[in-house]
């Protein structure tokens, strides 16, 4: 991937006292770095179809399509319905095209021209004929636990990835029970339930986590990707004893009930699967790392700490994916890599902060309900952003600005006018800032708000073209503030939740609940109200699903029917005067829409400034398998 603004490595030199002789403890900052450089290496990403879609709207259809990194930089586009050519000229501005005054069931392709030649037509567009598609779904029977409370199921959170190698990707679907439990609750829940399906509705396979995976925001986080490099993207899970995969066979004891009489499981084997994509089989199963241990040692005696589970995805290595599972913030935090390569799994490091052989020490407690994961050092390589603290690609420390624990964090090129990365966080420790930004590389604190207790929400994007770069908002803080941390205007937008590329220009809306509205200093604008829909997760609000999943750069929404038939995935009218590489194939946007499930979900960021007045957006160094 190439990054504008990053040039050279920067590695850890000294720790601890080094620390206090550089007059440095308090800034954030706790590691001195030193400069090498390193050239870029093409990432695998995956080989992706065109995703043409067609939005009906009253006056025709927007047809747009990926504009892939594999493509040239120069490459154009014809579109065709139902064979013959509706544009007068090649299309360079961007991967959109109206037609105006066409039906809602016209057929469209897009063909690319490459050095004056036209190439073979595109996959035929997926129709949104009522400005939106519905994938049907079915959900799981309903049951009884133990103590004789029944329940049925909802469509949660979901993730994609090309599962059977098609070059479409397919949605894959964690079913929750309604008994589902926060770890501070205690009682029974019923079975976690993920499905793999295309986008027609087939279920390709369903995966039953068994009794002994308890149901919850914070238990079930699942990756999907592609590991092997093999073309087809596979799942990666938490499991136990009782979980049985997409073809019915059992991993570990099929009569196994680990549960205690307070529902909770804190004894008995704990397994980390990978799941075929294609069929949901099981092919390889190891321990998971961490171990329970001693329940009490991660921080409380009754379950509630030590099964705190976090997942992402990251290119360790700078070239191929490598998957992440983690456990703990709230005291010890532990993060295992691991790489999925013929087969089998192999432990590629383990960060923890009960060692003191990778630094870890002094990390505790840092830890986030969601992690980031981006090359924040610029030498290719990605980080583990954690929360307070980020861990370098080789499993050591990198920094820590030892403000603890929160609910939200965002991490991307948040102030275009600074080299490198930044990260924006809220904090719960009535001692610390509420909010702050810091330099991703180094964790050098850039601004912070003073403390006043739990700060829950937060959000940092490009919300507003009259300041420069992404604004920052919080729920204990006034205004939103530029990324220099100045108060720019005094009305906080209507949510601070999620956001999305929307409409036809590089500010980004406002997503929350079931509506997208466009942030204005008087008052919001809303452009899209979901219709008979609902969103997941109580008051955080979140859809199934949020990102660039199909068609040009910008931003999908899946929510599910209220009804939980359908997952019903909504694509924008608005046409764009901006022809972006999909986001699909900036590795920090895709890495990321791999780790939105976790926990509390939270929206992606690519690895550049992606806004308002910004510069002609970057071509990734990508190949495909």
């Amino acid at each position: 991937m190439r990054h504008p603004h990053k040039k050279r490595r920067r590695r850890p030199l000294v720790l601890g006292a080094a620390l206090a002789a550089a007059g440095l403890v308090g800034t954030g900052l706790t590691a001195l770095t030193t400069d090498t450089a390193e050239a870029a290496t093409a990432r695998q990403v995956e080989a992706l179809d065109r995703g043409v879609v067609s939005v009906h709207t009253g006056d025709g259809n927007l047809v747009s399509w990926r504009w892939l990194g594999t493509d040239p930089d120069n490459v154009s586009f014809n579109v065709y319905r139902a064979g013959t050519k509706v544009n007068s000229a090649p299309l360079t501005g961007s991967t959109t095209y109206f037609h105006s005054g066409a039906p809602s069931h016209a057929d469209y392709t897009v063909r690319a021209v490459v050095g004056g030649t036209e190439q073979g037509d595109s996959v035929h567009a997926i129709q949104f004929r009522a400005g939106y598609k519905d994938v049907p779904i079915s959900a799981p029977s309903g049951g009884t636990t133990p103590d004789g409370v029944s329940y049925t199921y909802e469509a949660n959170d979901a993730s994609v990835g090309d599962l059977d190698g098609d070059g479409a990707l397919d949605i894959v679907l964690k079913w929750q029970p309604t008994n589902a439990k926060d770890n501070s609750q205690s009682g029974y829940t019923g079975n976690t339930i993920v499905d793999g399906i295309k986008l027609d509705g087939t279920r390709l396979w369903r995966v039953d986590l068994g009794r002994n995976i308890r149901s919850g925001a914070h238990y079930t986080q699942f990756q999907v990707y592609d590991y092997d490099g093999d073309g087809k993207a596979e799942v990666a899970m938490k499991t136990a004893d009782g979980t049985r995969d997409g073809t019915g066979a059992v991993i570990g004891s099929s009569s196994a009930d680990h549960r205690n009489s307070s529902g909770y499981i804190l004894s008995g084997p704990e397994y980390l699967t990978m799941f075929n994509g294609q069929t949901g089989r099981a092919m390889g199963t190891v321990d998971y790392v961490p171990a329970r241990g001693n329940v009490s040692s991660w921080g409380d005696s009754y379950g509630n700490r030590v099964d705190r589970f976090l997942a992402g995805t990251a290119y360790l290595d700078g070239s191929r994916p490598s998957l992440i599972m983690a456990r703990g913030y709230y005291t010890r935090s532990v993060i295992a890599a691991w790489d999925w390569r013929d087969g089998s799994f192999t432990r590629r490091w383990t960060f923890d902060t009960n060692s003191s052989t990778n630094a870890g020490r002094g990390y505790d407690g840092q830890g986030n309900h969601q992690l980031s994961v981006a090359d924040v050092d610029g030498d290719g390589r990605d980080e583990i952003v954690y929360g307070a603290m980020a861990v370098d690609d080789n499993g050591h420390a990198l920094w820590t600005t030892r403000n603890g624990h929160g609910d939200a964090m965002h991490v991307g090129d948040l102030d275009p006018s600074r080299a490198g990365l930044e990260e924006f966080k809220v904090d719960e420790d009535s001692s610390k800032p509420s909010s702050w930004m810091a330099d991703a590389r180094t964790g050098q604190i850039i601004w912070a708000t003073g403390a006043s207790g739990d700060n829950g929400r937060g959000v940092c994007a490009d919300i507003w073209s009259g300041s420069a770069g992404a604004e920052s908002w919080s729920s204990a803080e006034s205004g939103i503030r530029g990324p220099k941390g100045t108060v720019v205007n005094s009305r906080k937008p209507s949510s601070a939740n999620f956001v999305s590329w929307w409409d036809g220009d590089p500010v980004r809306e406002l997503l929350d609940g079931t509506r997208v509205d466009k942030y204005g200093t008087s008052g919001d604008t809303r452009l899209l109200t979901g219709s008979g829909v609902a969103s997941n997760n109580g008051t955080k609000a979140t859809p199934v699903l949020a990102g660039d999943i199909l068609g040009d750069w910008r931003e999908e929404v899946i929510w599910r029917s209220t009804n939980n038939t359908a997952l019903r995935i909504y694509s924008t009218p608005h046409d764009t005067d901006r022809r972006i590489t999909t986001l699909l194939h900036d590795t920090q946007y895709r890495t990321a829409l791999a780790w939105q499930n976790t926990a509390y979900n939270q929206p992606p960021h690519p690895s550049f400034f992606l806004g308002s007045g910004m510069p002609t957006a970057p071509r990734p160094t990508v190949r495909t398998p």
